[in-house]
């Protein structure tokens, strides 16, 4: 549990991080675009000085008594140059276009120019034929402000990728790890069954005729046939199990009668008649017996000693689904998105495995799912299992 909330912790900390790097990377360019927004206009200004000047150079002539043909308007001209990369239009006084810089020869102008009017800059005044000057921004400020959205894109992307790669990463490494530790706790346990088996036998030879050590002998051979079970179990975890046509209401059926002799008995198990017409799947009994049992075993714990458990088994298109359902303390609504990882558990002795590896051997050895269909607090809560309704060969 806490080991979650750590990860939930660490994930806000970084979706913040994010937010504040996207929030300063986004005012530090708007700042840079309006700075430049504001040089555009003051360029744009200037031109429209120039034109005024080229227009009327005597208005502007600082020597009343200079002829017009006298008039340096080299300068003008040199100004008219700064704005060889932003877009204007020129209007007269009727409204009429007059001249037009840096748009494209196959431009609709009259479009151009309805756009600018309606959510472009306002126009600066000038003179005669460059009465209104119209004009918007430059590709290159354009471009910067898309920029933080640029921005944006590169960095989910990036984050995208990396958290795809590290968790593939982390589950492949943690497959290997859960492989490992399967096959290596099924080795140990084979010399010490093996033990078991032997001095069993010893005490057949030595106590054969003995009923009371005999029946003690077959229990003990009933918990060894459970310990090669366990094993053989594990020893399957990390390959590709062998899969067969079974009927899963007989299935079902075993597991329920293994589990009720060690529940509570005021614990009650509503489970489908096992003589009802077969449904075959293709499963791995041992496998799909470790699936169920751990349901019922978490139901029971999630029980108290006391409710009922039920199990329905039913065809869905090319599924056969199967549903657990309890009447104990239930999921919260938090939760759900978790109980299928490792580590999460509610038991203050639990490993937190059991349903981690119930969703392992579903999805990735039956090719079906596994997921709460239903949890209401302190009512219940249903598991849902979709197993396909498959060819059965040798492995999938």
């Amino acid at each position: 549990m806490e080991l979650y909330e750590q990860k939930s912790r660490w994930k806000l900390y970084l979706a913040i991080a994010a937010f504040i790097i996207i929030g300063a990377s986004m005012i530090y360019t708007n700042y840079v675009a309006n700075r430049l927004a504001d040089g555009e206009r003051d360029k744009v200004q200037l031109f429209a000085q120039a034109l005024s000047q080229i227009a009327a150079p005597d208005s502007t002539n600082i020597d009343p008594d200079a002829s017009p043909n006298d008039v340096d308007l080299t300068m003008a001209l040199q100004v008219m140059q700064t704005v060889e990369d932003i877009p204007v239009i020129l209007v007269d006084e009727g409204g009429q276009i007059t001249e037009i810089h840096n748009f494209s020869d196959n431009a609709d102008m009259e479009a151009e120019l309805a756009a600018i009017k309606e959510n472009g800059y306002p126009p600066i005044e000038g003179q005669g034929y460059a009465r209104y000057v119209y004009y918007k921004n430059t590709f290159t400020l354009t471009l910067l402000s898309y920029f933080p959205l640029f921005q944006i894109l590169l960095l989910l992307i990036f984050v995208g990728v990396g958290y795809i790669g590290f968790s593939n990463a982390r589950n492949a490494e943690q497959n290997r790890v859960w492989a490992g530790m399967a096959k290596e706790t099924a080795h140990q346990l084979g010399t010490p069954i093996s033990a078991i088996i032997a001095w069993l036998e010893h005490l057949k030879l030595m106590k054969g005729e003995d009923e009371e050590t005999m029946e003690i002998v077959g229990e003990l051979e009933n918990d060894v046939s459970r310990l090669n079970l366990i094993a053989d179990r594990f020893s399957k975890i990390g390959s590709e199990p062998k899969l067969d046509a079974i009927n899963v209401y007989e299935e079902l059926e075993k597991c329920r009668v293994y589990m009720q002799r060690r529940a509570p008995r005021k614990v009650s198990f509503e489970f489908p008649d096992p003589n009802h017409t077969p449904l075959t799947v293709a499963i791995n009994p041992p496998l799909f017996d470790w699936v169920i049992e751990n349901l019922l075993r978490n139901a029971l714990d999630a029980m108290d000693g006391k409710g009922k458990i039920t199990a329905h088994i039913y065809d869905d298109n090319q599924f056969i689904n199967i549903d657990i359902t309890d009447t104990g303390k239930g999921i919260p609504a938090n939760k759900l998105k978790t109980v299928f990882q490792p580590g999460y558990t509610t038991k203050k002795r639990g490993w937190g495995l059991g349903l981690s590896l119930a969703k392992r051997i579903i999805e990735s050895y039956h090719s079906g799912r596994i997921f709460v269909k239903k949890s209401i607090v302190n009512e219940g809560t249903t598991f849902t299992i979709k197993l396909p309704k498959s060819v059965v060969g040798d492995s999938t």
